[in-house]
């Protein structure tokens, strides 16, 4: 066989898989479900995957951490969601897998120095603020905006405005935060495109000048998401990432990374669903017969199982193509689509296999349901994500 193409695991990478599985399990299903009832953030399991070096898997190797690519992350993230911990488990490291990846790229020495080894141990939890409630999936159309000022204590910008759906802003010391340091306006006049004049900061959340209140929502409680009123912020220019005016292309950068991480929690969360259904359908006897033995039951878990495993495929040449430095696009946001979309099947249909028993809570699968229809909404709709391949793929003329 020629070495052109291989779905083998290295031996790196299949342990890292079988260390993150035995690490995972030692946090149980009533673990999770303690967590999420009572909205705290899961603490322990974090402590435990900073102790382990997970958080650092993709930081360089010259600040503490592996230096690994996005295969390696998406095979943790798959892992982690798979554990049962599901979306409450990879939203609580989720940031610090690969969020930080502006800050790798194009971030100042001193602002690398300063903050990547913190994330490898652990110590610091950073969110990330993009979204505002008049702009949704429209970036261009945010309105937050850093002033630049200067007095006696030196060259600085003063942030207002707000920003929605900011998982973990409770529990982070820092926020990765886009704004406009000029207005769209201004930029299209001066013949600019209208994601021209947007910044990226990582700066302190100075909880006099920044207001959070947590939205209250369908599931996944153990992390906050969170509305974020930004009053009078004071941010030095030191904690600029790159240039002035450049941070839409930086962000950019973490998208397709984003989505294939997104993809893996999907799938896991799909491959955990589909495991109870089967044990399920294997124990629970109803008409003297094991219910598994009906094709009715059999069928739809079979095709769970199809889909399941041609979305991982989508998604490891994704990873593949990304850690070679190959564009990547297209099969980032196909990944992200089928591995949310397959997931989110797998979970309804081990609900439906489990009966009555599965709207209750005492399997915890209404737990993999609520978590996995986040997937086809969160980062990027599903809808986004065909305009995406539309466009720019089948070349139809875009629609938005």
């Amino acid at each position: 066989m020629s070495a052109g193409m291989s779905f083998e695991l290295t031996e790196d990478q299949a342990l890292i898989r079988k260390s993150v599985r035995e690490l995972a399990s030692r946090f149980d299903d009533q673990y999770w479900m303690d967590k999420d009832q009572e909205h705290q953030f899961p603490s322990e399991f974090y402590d435990a995957i900073a102790k382990g070096g997970w958080l650092g898997m993709t930081i360089p190797e010259e600040y503490g951490g592996h230096g690994l690519g996005i295969t390696e992350a998406t095979l943790l993230a798959e892992e982690v969601a798979r554990s049962g911990g599901a979306m409450n488990a990879a939203s609580a490291i989720h940031m610090s897998i690969f969020g930080m990846q502006p800050v790798v790229v194009f971030g100042s020495d001193e602002m690398k120095a300063a903050t990547l080894p913190r994330i490898v141990n652990g110590d610091l939890h950073v969110c990330f603020g993009v979204t505002e409630p008049g702009a949704g999936l429209d970036t261009s159309r945010i309105t937050t905006f850093a002033k630049r000022s200067r007095d006696n204590s030196g060259d600085h910008y003063i942030v207002n405005g707000r920003k929605v759906w900011i998982s973990k802003a409770l529990e982070s010391e820092k926020i990765l935060l886009l704004t406009r340091t000029e207005s769209r306006e201004d930029a299209e006049k001066r013949g600019g495109k209208p994601t021209d004049g947007l910044s990226l900061f990582l700066t302190d959340i100075d909880r006099d000048h920044v207001d959070i209140r947590p939205i209250k929502k369908m599931g996944r409680n153990a992390v906050s998401s969170n509305e974020v009123f930004i009053d009078d912020l004071r941010v030095p220019v030191s904690d600029r990432i790159g240039e002035e005016g450049q941070g839409f292309s930086y962000i950019l950068h973490g998208l397709n990374p984003e989505r294939m991480l997104i993809a893996a929690e999907a799938l896991g969360i799909g491959r955990v669903a589909l495991d109870r259904a089967v044990k399920y359908a294997n124990e629970r006897v109803v008409f003297d017969r094991p219910i598994g033995m009906n094709q009715g039951i059999q069928f739809p878990l079979a095709d769970s199982l199809a889909r399941l495993d041609a979305a991982e495929l989508i998604l490891r040449k994704a990873t593949w193509l990304y850690d070679n430095g190959k564009p990547c696009g297209r099969e980032a946001n196909m990944a992200k689509y089928l591995c949310a979309d397959a997931g989110f099947g797998a979970a309804d249909r081990a609900l439906q296999t489990h009966g009555g028993m599965g709207y209750s809570e005492e399997y915890h699968i209404s737990r993999f349901f609520r978590e996995s229809r986040l997937m086809k909404i969160a980062p990027v709709s599903q809808e986004m994500i065909l305009n995406f391949l539309a466009a720019n793929v089948l070349g139809l003329p875009k629609s938005y």
